[in-house]
């Protein structure tokens, strides 16, 4: 069973910087479709994506910003996040497309607020 769970959510000054990190089980981080979404009330959406042969793709409001990344020996993937604006603040979800299924996590909110 595939599980996924975010972690590294918080609060943040503008301008501060956040790690979210997504710690895999019962898949292969290295062979799937990976990618960060965030919902914000009546928005949702895609904020960068890492594929399975390590093409990257990022929103154009967070390009420059955020980094997103794939550790494949500790199976987790990460969402580096500098220059924090407060139209940032969302909840965070980790996403895996793995043999054809999609999993989310829980989600981790992160909020930008001075």
């Amino acid at each position: 069973q595939v599980q996924l769970v975010e972690s590294g959510g918080g609060l943040v000054q503008p301008g501060g910087s956040l790690r979210l990190s997504c710690a895999a089980s019962g898949m292969i981080v290295g062979i799937a479709d990976m990618a960060w979404y965030r919902q914000a009330p009546g928005k949702r959406e895609l904020v960068a994506a890492v594929t399975s042969v390590g093409r990257t793709n990022y929103a154009v409001s967070v390009k420059g910003r955020f980094t997103i990344s794939r550790d494949n020996y500790k199976n987790t993937l990460t969402l580096q996040m500098n220059s924090l604006k407060p139209e940032d603040t969302a909840v965070y979800y980790c996403n895996a497309r793995y043999r054809s299924l999609d999993h989310w996590g829980q989600g981790t909110l992160v909020t930008v607020s001075s």
